[in-house]
C-alpha cells in the first residue's frame, strides 16, 4: 500500500477517535463511541474516494477501505456504498469486503454465544 493509504487510514483512525472523545463527553461507553466513530470514518472514507475518482484526484488503495471496515467499519463501508454507489460493480472489491463481514458475523456470533454461557 501507498503512503497515502496509510496516511488515509491514519486520518480515518484520527477522525475515529475525534468522534469517539466527543462521544464519550457526550456519557455514551467508549466501546460505542469508538465503534460510532469508526464508522463514520468509514463511511466518508467511501464518499471521498469516489469523489476524487470522479474528479481524477488520487484515489484510496482499496487496501486501505478494506483495512478499515476490517477494523469495525463495516456497517459504514456498507452505507457509504450505498449512499455514495462506490464500489458496487467491483466484484473482486465485493467478494473481499463480504468475506470480511462475514468472517466478523462467525466471530460476533461465537463471541456472543460464549459470553451468554
Amino acid at each position: 500500500m501507498t503512503r497515502f493509504g496509510w496516511a488515509a487510514i491514519a486520518v480515518a483512525g484520527g477522525l475515529a477517535v475525534l468522534i469517539g472523545l466527543v462521544l464519550a463527553w457526550m456519557d455514551v461507553t467508549a466501546l460505542r463511541a469508538v465503534f460510532v466513530g469508526l464508522n463514520v470514518a468509514t463511511m466518508l472514507a467511501y464518499g471521498y474516494d469516489k469523489y476524487v475518482s470522479q474528479t481524477r484526484g488520487r484515489r484510496l488503495p482499496e487496501a486501505a477501505l478494506h483495512i478499515m471496515a476490517a477494523a469495525g467499519g463495516t456497517p459504514g463501508a456498507f452505507i457509504g456504498q450505498l449512499v455514495f454507489r462506490h464500489k458496487t460493480r467491483d466484484r473482486r472489491f465485493r467478494q473481499v469486503f463480504w468475506s470480511i463481514a462475514a468472517v466478523q458475523l462467525v466471530v460476533l456470533l461465537a463471541w456472543s454465544h460464549w459470553w451468554s454461557g
